[in-house]
């Protein structure tokens, strides 16, 4: 495993490297369970796949995808990334995976989210993270909330999903917003 980049109370977030594409990770993409609240699983996804994504990551200036791995085992259990950064409006956009159904409920998501916006807050001196999901996608947009973000809007029929077209509801937090809901610090990096 590779050093730390931010750590939680139960996670630890860290470059990907071309070891996680040996593992679960490359399978996650092509799970519809998993991917029911993103586009990933309609086109084959396999180690090849990944070790090129992986690739790409290291020198994406910008992006940070990081790996979010349990604490206790080291196990990789999803990404997670601040992406499309823009350097002049300070601003970017939260994704997520959280590949293992094993970990779903269990607020790893907000621990991971806490504290890659705190870092995106902090460290390169964002103004806005937002993210955009499905309207059917309850559990990214509780976690958008988890995360102090606010609905903003929607874009309408946005996706062809499941054979119809749907919404996509757009969620940002100021970082104003973030440090006053989770105090003047954050979460602990």
């Amino acid at each position: 495993m590779t050093t730390s980049f931010l750590e939680g109370e139960r996670l630890v977030l860290r470059g990907l490297t071309l070891e996680d594409a040996e593992g679960p990770y490359p399978g996650w993409l092509d799970d519809e369970a998993v991917c029911r609240g993103n586009g990933h699983h309609l086109f084959p996804y396999g180690r090849e796949q990944a070790r090129e994504f992986i690739r790409s990551t290291w020198n994406d200036r910008s992006a940070v995808t990081l790996a979010m791995v349990l604490r206790e085992g080291q196990r990789h259990i999803g990404n997670v990334a601040l992406q499309h950064i823009h350097p002049v409006h300070r601003t970017a956009e939260f994704a997520i995976l959280l590949g293992d159904r094993e970990c779903w409920g269990k607020g790893y998501g907000r621990e991971a989210g806490l504290l890659l916006c705190c870092h995106g807050f902090r460290a390169l001196q964002l103004h806005r993270v937002g993210c955009g999901t499905f309207e059917d996608n309850g559990g990214m947009r509780g976690l958008a909330r988890a995360l102090g973000m606010k609905e903003e809007g929607r874009r309408r029929q946005a996706v062809w999903k499941d054979g119809r077209y749907v919404d996509v509801v757009e969620f940002g937090v100021l970082a104003e917003e973030f440090f006053e809901q989770f105090g003047h610090q954050g979460p602990k990096e």
